[in-house]
């Protein structure tokens, strides 16, 4: 007989019971260490580059916590540790530690690359399962709830106080894995020496799943917000906890929530978002941080903002990288480098005292771009530039006037100039959380046609920029709510046009993400928009241009109604901050070619991956545009524990050039698990609409075992606007 419970949260529950169509495993006691396995130096095979120590691996451990809960975690360690104690270097992130990085669509195995690597180097590689997910114990937790925090805490001070550690411990990720580094170490443990965030960000609301006020597509779509519910509800592994472990899934499924709703009641900077983000208070931070991202990364802002606030020791590197570690280059852009040498520099340094001479260089190194990235560009053009501190005095700004000839160095006579609703425009790049070259921005000629356009004459000489243009525009809507999108972009000679950076605002944050304010249509604003920072070089012969628009689907939801803005040209600007040539950077110490260790264990792969597909369809009668994303992993094997995986996501985008009110997102995520007789499913969808008042949320949780299906779950949730 099958259960439904209607909840007070407005969610549905469908259970079946126990034991229907369900095959239960035996598994090993579930406080027992598997067999460890012995990786590293000792096996040596050709382009496998590791350090001097032999490794062992040990499949779980567990870390208690003073609540009784038990983390799970994998562990890689020298052989010698015992005797010769090692720091640790811990990855705190809810994705699966024995199965959930094995990225079956990929080409190779994280886990078992990076950390077996760094303990053949003499450090304790710890990945524990963050509380609720993977096989630790627990139920599932909101995105960087306090509970994590505090978990982390105690995993810290646990493993500085094994025998094998010498006490000092560092932290590191890329996206995740950065934001908990930061996190934790803004609660100061003792222990923690160090951390390396990648690809992360210090201010939660600004960034994602909102940015600049604005609700993000990542909030419902594949980027992420129907993602994280179906990896919530994956279930811990037979093999690590035993019988218990549907039982385990059972609750977890039950707890679960639909976590972009609640994302979406905090439309403004509230205490929901600060009590997660070090922004609020950069001088609690003490311990040093290497910060790293990429210019074709979503947080390309956050490296420079940390090394212009923090007051710890610190450095920063951004390449023309995208959401990925540095080493990394299969899916481009580059060039990649030898990522894990530089971090181990950075390691030796703080954990180990070993002058590496990393804090003697400067503390901001970039890639400077002699081309703007473009989609279906491997590499991008460029150098290596550095800047000793950050803001660099060392940055003028160029001043540029929006006038009704263009750009010029002088200010004009005041022009209005009108443009009139289209919600398509942002159509040429419809990705923040690019992941591949296929994500880059395209040409922007079909969105500049359909913007407020200002054009330069063509430039005469090179010159360069380092970190934020800044804009400043006078302007009036007709609507109370609206959106501000600005790009700037160079123009070749042939009128090919590419994106340099962009932002974009909701003008009712424009004095506060905490406590906005309507607009009073017609009245004249002055909006001082900071875009994304950038390095980048200006061809002579080439045009800047600055594009204004009041959309950009969909990568941003529209605002409540159409739009009509008046721009005032004249005085309204530009500041470009141009950095002059530095001799030194032609003695910066060169980063190695990029090196990824052979994984330690093998993946086998069943079925390979399709080529993603994305199809934009334009209907000129209606002018409905449709863009509709599907990809899949393929399907493998993981030889060392024999289990299969896989997964697939799909996704609908809809919106009517004349009506915002009639954008929509349908999405569905699956992701499998398959070993023996253990098999197990979970699919999660998500529809989303909007009318000029609400958003309208359909999600659902499903859970099968050997294709039947054991759990549904539903949430019909309508959520008023609050300004955007």
């Amino acid at each position: 007989m099958s259960v439904t419970k209607n909840n007070d949260d407005g969610s549905v529950i469908h259970t079946v019971p126990e034991g229907v169509n369900a095959a239960l495993l035996a598994g090993n006691d579930a406080g027992a260490f598997l067999s460890p396995t012995t990786v590293g130096a000792q096996t040596p095979q050709a382009g496998i580059r590791t350090g001097p120590r032999k490794v062992r691996e040990i499949e779980n451990i567990w870390i208690p916590m003073s609540d009784g809960t038990k983390i799970a975690a994998r562990m890689w360690l020298p052989e010698d540790a015992e005797s010769n104690p090692v720091p640790v270097l811990m990855e705190y992130i809810p994705y699966r530690k024995r199965d959930g990085a094995a990225l079956t669509g990929s080409s190779r195995l994280r886990d078992e690359t990076i950390h077996p690597y760094l303990a053949s180097h003499g450090y304790a590689c710890v990945r524990p399962d963050i509380r609720g997910s993977g096989d630790s114990e627990g139920l599932p937790l909101d995105e960087y709830a306090k509970q994590e925090q505090d978990d982390g805490v105690e995993i810290i001070a646990w493993l500085a106080r094994q025998s094998w550690c010498t006490g000092k411990v560092g932290m590191f990720g890329i996206s995740w894995g950065g934001y908990s580094s930061l996190q934790v170490a803004a609660r100061r443990p003792p222990e923690l020496k160090a951390i390396i965030t990648v690809c992360s960000t210090e201010d939660r609301y600004t960034e994602e799943p909102y940015h600049n006020g604005l609700v993000t597509e990542g909030m419902f779509g594949l980027a992420w917000g129907i993602l994280y519910p179906a990896y919530c509800c994956r279930p811990p592994d037979p093999s690590i906890v035993g019988d218990r472990w549907r039982d385990m899934w059972m609750e977890r499924l039950k707890k679960v929530n639909y976590y972009p709703a609640i994302w979406l009641t905090h439309q403004h900077c509230d205490a929901y978002w600060k009590h997660a983000s070090i922004s609020e208070d950069y001088g609690a931070f003490e311990c040093p941080v290497y910060a790293v991202g990429g210019w074709f990364d979503p947080f390309r802002s956050t490296v420079g903002r940390m090394l212009a606030n923090l007051k710890c020791p610190r450095k920063g590197l951004v390449g023309p990288w995208g959401h990925e570690y540095p080493n990394y280059s299969d899916r481009g852009p580059g060039p990649a480098i030898d990522w894990l040498a530089e971090s181990l520099r950075w390691w030796d340094h703080w954990l180990k005292d070993i002058d590496t001479g990393i804090m003697d260089e400067p503390m901001y190194q970039v890639w400077m771009q002699e081309d703007p990235m473009m989609r279906g560009v491997h590499q991008i053009p460029g150098r290596w530039v550095a800047e000793d501190s950050w803001p660099s005095l060392r940055i003028t700004p160029r001043k540029l006037y929006l006038t009704k000839n263009g750009l010029e160095s002088n200010a004009g006579t005041e022009t209005a100039r009108v443009l009139k609703p289209l919600q398509t425009v942002g159509i040429t790049a419809p990705d923040r959380a690019a992941r591949c070259i296929k994500d880059a921005p395209g040409d922007q000629r079909i969105d500049d046609a359909r913007s407020l356009t200002f054009d330069s004459e063509p430039i005469e000489g090179n010159f360069e920029i380092l970190g934020a243009p800044v804009v400043t525009l006078d302007l009036a809507v007709d609507k109370p709510v609206a959106l501000l999108s600005i790009r700037l972009n160079e123009v070749d000679p042939d009128g090919l046009s590419k994106r340099v950076t962009y932002n974009v605002l909701n003008l009712t944050h424009r004095d506060s993400h905490e406590f906005p304010e309507a607009l009073e249509p017609g009245k004249r604003y002055r909006i001082r928009l900071p875009l994304e920072d950038c390095a980048h070089v200006f061809k002579s012969g080439r045009r800047i241009r600055v594009a204004v628009s009041t959309s950009h689907w969909p990568l941003y939801w529209p605002s409540p109604e159409p739009v009509t803005l008046t721009l005032y040209a004249g005085l309204s600007e530009v500041e470009l901050p141009v950095r002059p040539p530095r001799a030194e950077d032609r003695e910066l110490k060169p980063f190695g070619p990029p090196f990824s260790p052979e994984p330690t264990s093998g993946r086998t792969v069943l079925e390979e991956a399709p080529e993603p597909t994305r199809v934009s369809e334009w209907d000129a009668a209606t002018g409905k545009l449709s863009i509709r994303n599907a990809q899949s992993s393929g399907r493998a094997r993981i030889d060392a524990i024999g289990t299969e995986s896989w997964s697939t996501e799909s996704e609908v985008k809809e919106i009517l050039d004349h009506d915002p009110t009639s954008a929509k997102i349908e999405a569905q995520y699956i992701t499998a698990f398959k070993r023996d007789e253990w098999n197990v499913r979970v699919e999660s969808s998500v529809r989303v609409s909007v009318s000029k008042d609400d958003y309208l949320l359909v999600g659902q949780i499903k859970a099968f075992e050997h294709e039947a299906e054991v759990f549904t779950k539903t949430w019909n949730r309508t959520i008023p606007r609050m300004l955007v």
